[in-house]
């Protein structure tokens, strides 16, 4: 079977960033089911529902995404492991709970980058909480907080997917408005 390229690449202007922004967590497996794919390049244009809520995460510093190809040959398989690693400054009770729950369960995240890119990991299977580590370092100026890591394996990459506006308070994707619950401060 032939699996025929449809098109080149250039070599892109320096003009890239890396680093996250921020994370959305869906409140549940299944909120973000995407039900259209652009057809040129697979990015998100709209979800299934209507409406679906998310929870923000601030991130500064050393949280970091990375889509992994996986494919094999001898058995004909090719799947996408998408990783995300997480560093939430500071200790709280109330991030203990959360932190918990996102384990139970298996969200569906959106990832926002520096370049204002946003991707949905987990969109079929959901990611999971793999590990992490709650530390409270050893120095004064050792870190305090969360090391958290999901995982998500897929059949495609991680898509893009299209915001139309993002205000902090809702993020509208297509005819689907996305209210975004933001953390407060402790």
């Amino acid at each position: 079977m032939a699996c025929p390229l449809t098109k080149g690449r250039v070599e892109p202007c320096k003009d890239s960033i890396g680093g996250l922004k921020e994370v959305y967590f869906s409140t549940a497996f299944g909120d973000l089911d995407a039900s259209t794919l652009e057809s040129a390049d697979d990015s998100i244009e709209n979800f299934d529902s209507t409406t679906a809520t998310v929870f923000k995460y601030d991130l500064r510093g050393t949280s970091s995404f990375e889509g992994a190809v996986n494919s094999s040959r001898d058995t004909g398989t090719s799947f996408f492991t998408q990783t995300l690693n997480l560093s939430l400054k500071k200790l709280s009770a109330a991030d203990n709970k959360e932190i918990k729950l996102l384990a139970y369960g298996r969200p569906q995240i959106i990832v926002r980058d520096y370049n204002d890119n946003y991707f949905l990991v987990g969109r079929e299977h959901g990611a999971e909480l793999t590990g992490g580590t709650m530390v409270t370092g050893a120095a004064m100026g050792d870190m305090s907080g969360y090391t958290l890591t999901f995982e998500a394996q897929e059949a495609t990459p991680a898509n893009f997917v299209n915001v139309d506006s993002n205000d902090g308070s809702s993020m509208v994707v297509g005819t689907t408005t996305i209210t975004i619950t933001s953390g407060s401060d402790f």
